[in-house]
């Protein structure tokens, strides 16, 4: 770890002491040592705090109050020094050379802005497959990030630049963050993929985003939305928007109509007699 690095490491925590250890091991244990890592603690009160201690390189920031992933990363990045940024989540840890496969790519393309790896799964502490809709792709993946996400936070390395541009994690979401991330920056680059798997997604664990928050279509219906008033799409990436939008809007629909929810029915009936 160097005082001008490279590369800014940015891992957001939250009560998560008892994998944290074995995520920032990870990272120090690269091969390239040419990075700062950052962990921004969002409110944690489990022993996270002691444990940092086992790690006096990396910068600590605490904030008072649990506000979420997204304030947590982007307060990594303000202080991110490092022209290349990656994220590890805390639950998650990476092969050794993924600094070092990443970094060497995006130096020799230059035009490229951002690169992803395949990953291993493990859930409940058994390795399991993807499904084939989380096939990863290279190139224009716009269409293939509509319906969910495929890019995991803890693969990417991004220019840091590019947040000058498409902007920061949106801190009103409180899960789908990163797929509405990843839509604002396919929607102009194109990514690359590395085919090898440097990273090792841990999941079934109580305090995943994914299980914490039910109807997750309802924060990818506000990416979505988002992207459509921006009017800044062209047309093909419009249509498939647009279809793709008033699709996830009926299945809320369909799912609000059968609990007796009426009030959240309506709201997204008139969304799509808006976008239709």
């Amino acid at each position: 770890m160097v005082d001008s690095p490279k590369v800014s490491v940015i891992v957001p925590t939250y009560n998560r002491a008892d994998r944290l250890e074995r995520a920032l091991n990870s990272i120090v244990s690269q091969t390239c040592q040419d990075f700062e890592l950052i962990v921004v603690d969002d409110g944690s009160t489990d022993k996270t705090y002691q444990l940092m201690k086992s790690f006096p390189k990396a910068q600590y920031f605490y904030i008072k109050k649990n506000s979420g992933v997204s304030k947590a990363r982007n307060v990594g990045l303000a202080f991110a020094k490092g022209e290349l940024i990656c994220f590890l989540d805390s639950d998650d840890l990476w092969k050794e050379k993924k600094i070092q496969i990443q970094s060497l790519w995006l130096e020799n393309n230059k035009d490229s802005q951002i690169c992803y790896t395949d990953e291993i799964w493990v859930r409940n502490g058994v390795r399991v497959n993807p499904m084939n809709r989380h096939r990863k792709y290279s190139g224009d993946i716009f269409r293939h990030c509509l319906g969910l996400c495929i890019v995991s936070p803890s693969s990417v390395m991004i220019r840091a630049k590019l947040f000058d541009e498409i902007g920061n994690f949106d801190e009103s979401l409180p899960a789908c963050e990163d797929y509405d991330l990843w839509l604002r920056i396919a929607s102009k680059y194109a990514f690359h993929f590395i085919e090898e798997p440097l990273i090792i997604k841990y999941g079934g664990h109580s305090d995943q985003l994914s299980r914490k928050y039910w109807g997750m279509d309802r924060f990818r219906v506000v990416a979505l939305k988002k992207l459509l008033d921006q009017n800044s799409l062209d047309k093909e990436k419009l249509k498939l928007t647009r279809s793709v939008f008033l699709e996830k809007c009926s299945i809320l629909i369909k799912g609000f109509e059968k609990r007796g929810k009426k009030e959240d029915e309506s709201f997204y009936r008139e969304l799509v007699n808006k976008y239709s």
